[in-house]
């Protein structure tokens, strides 16, 4: 008895030896890096700049993984399940914390089936208007919008996307009526308010910061919580008069559910220094994309408030969720 308790003591501290070495070298193979949106979408742009950066400091290649579709809940369903190995990870965007509130039932669990690892990068959204309006500041939007309620459109890509909702956010602090335009993406969006066919769009950066610069459209502000690294110049829309409009969109890391928490903190870890790398600083600033990071416990809490506060915000668009 006494030998066979030995062996069997010697035999788990054995598992034991092996399983944190096994910890201790990750990685040891490629990492799969699911991003649920198509090729070439931002999304997809700032995962591999951050891939190519992490892989030559791990030693590892990360594999990008595109799984596109039903906005993005494929690509998450495909990470819930996944191994909790380290070895699949998922680059995505704040439509994470949306699609609770959009979808009537999802196949996992937004909260319980996924471990944040950080934010990655928030990417402000420019308000972008034609200089033929004659409207040249956000006060001056705003009491054209009060003076003829329900006459203001904004373009969107799409119902639900960021971009709708930040301009739904926008309308609700500022007490405006407004009618949402959805196209299907910003390059429609963008060419009907250059036209002056659509008032004003909440615009990701990269799609008109060289018609800002050359003069076509006019930049009234920026939706998110602080000024654009791009647009230093450009107030924030709580800034030029409307409180409470801030609306933060962010590509962040997850992982699935019970990953070995050393293996979340070193791949935190690996992002902030990707992060702060010239080559990497250099793409954002082309982006429009500002480099952001929490400690997972921390990115953990902010997704789970930010569900609640979306769902406030999906509810009040009058979006209805899919079957």
């Amino acid at each position: 008895m006494q030998i066979a308790r030995i062996a069997s003591l010697a035999c788990l501290a054995a598992v034991m030896s092996f399983s944190a070495a096994a910890q201790g070298t990750y990685p040891n193979k490629p990492i799969r890096v699911i991003v649920p949106f198509a090729a070439g979408s931002t999304t997809d742009i700032i995962a591999r700049a951050i891939a190519d950066k992490m892989g030559q400091s791990l030693g590892q290649t990360l594999v990008i993984d595109n799984r596109g579709g039903a906005s993005g809940t494929i690509g998450q369903q495909a990470v819930a399940t996944a191994a909790p190995d380290g070895y699949t990870i998922m680059i995505h965007s704040s439509s994470h914390t949306v699609s609770p509130s959009t979808f009537a039932k999802l196949p996992f669990d937004t909260v319980n089936d996924f471990v944040g690892v950080t934010p990655i990068s928030s990417l402000p959204n420019a308000l972008v208007i034609s200089p033929s309006k004659n409207i040249k500041t956000l006060k001056e939007l705003v009491d054209a919008a009060k003076a003829k309620p329900g006459t203001i459109n904004f373009a969107s890509a799409g119902q639900g996307s960021a971009t709708h909702l930040n301009a739904e956010k926008f309308k609700m602090a500022a007490k405006i009526d407004a009618t949402n335009i959805p196209f299907k993406g910003s390059a429609d969006a963008v060419t009907e308010v250059l036209s002056g066919r659509v008032d004003y769009y909440f615009s990701p950066i990269a799609p008109v910061i060289g018609q800002i610069k050359e003069g076509t459209l006019l930049a009234l502000a920026v939706g998110s919580p602080k000024r654009a690294a791009a647009l230093p110049n450009v107030p924030t829309t709580a800034e030029a008069g409307v409180p409470g409009s801030e609306f933060n969109f962010w590509i962040g890391m997850m992982a699935p559910a019970k990953t070995p928490r050393d293996i979340v903190n070193k791949l935190h870890d690996e992002v902030e220094k990707a992060l702060a790398s010239p080559e990497v600083k250099e793409r954002f600033l082309k982006l429009g994309a500002d480099a952001w990071t929490l400690k997972p416990e921390a990115f953990d809490s902010y997704i789970k408030d930010e569900i609640k506060s979306n769902a406030v915000l999906v509810k009040a668009a009058g979006l209805q969720p899919t079957q």
